[in-house]
């Protein structure tokens, strides 16, 4: 591909610049602005589209994924999250039994940016 050739003197490829100045980003404003921008950008798009089309492209996801993996990939990944979800919840209610208080869950920000 020629994003990835190197510049003559030595220069460094696109994708080189790319991941350089995404770590740069990362570490400037942490993941809370990645979430921030991901809420801003499909707020835009659901404006733009409607909400149909996220239903469109997901099942256009879901069809890939599916020809990817195969049709007992979802029954799959469904039975391993109810069985984490079980244990979970055993695990809570040993906790509960043994006295121990469950830890508040971490407030949320729900700030909007720019606009």
């Amino acid at each position: 591909m020629a994003t990835q050739a190197k510049k003559p003197g030595g220069g460094m490829t696109v994708a080189e610049a790319g991941r350089m100045g995404g770590k740069l980003v990362s570490e400037k404003y942490g993941a809370e602005f990645y979430e921030k921008i991901g809420k801003k950008g499909g707020s835009s798009t659901a404006e733009r589209y409607g909400p149909e089309f996220f239903g469109k492209i997901g099942r256009k996801g879901g069809k890939a994924v599916s020809e990817k993996y195969g049709a007992g990939h979802f029954e799959r990944i469904g039975r391993r999250g109810g069985q984490k979800v079980a244990s979970l919840v055993e695990r809570a209610k040993h906790l509960e039994a043994e006295g121990v208080e469950k830890p508040e869950p971490e407030p949320r920000p729900e700030e909007s940016i720019g606009a």
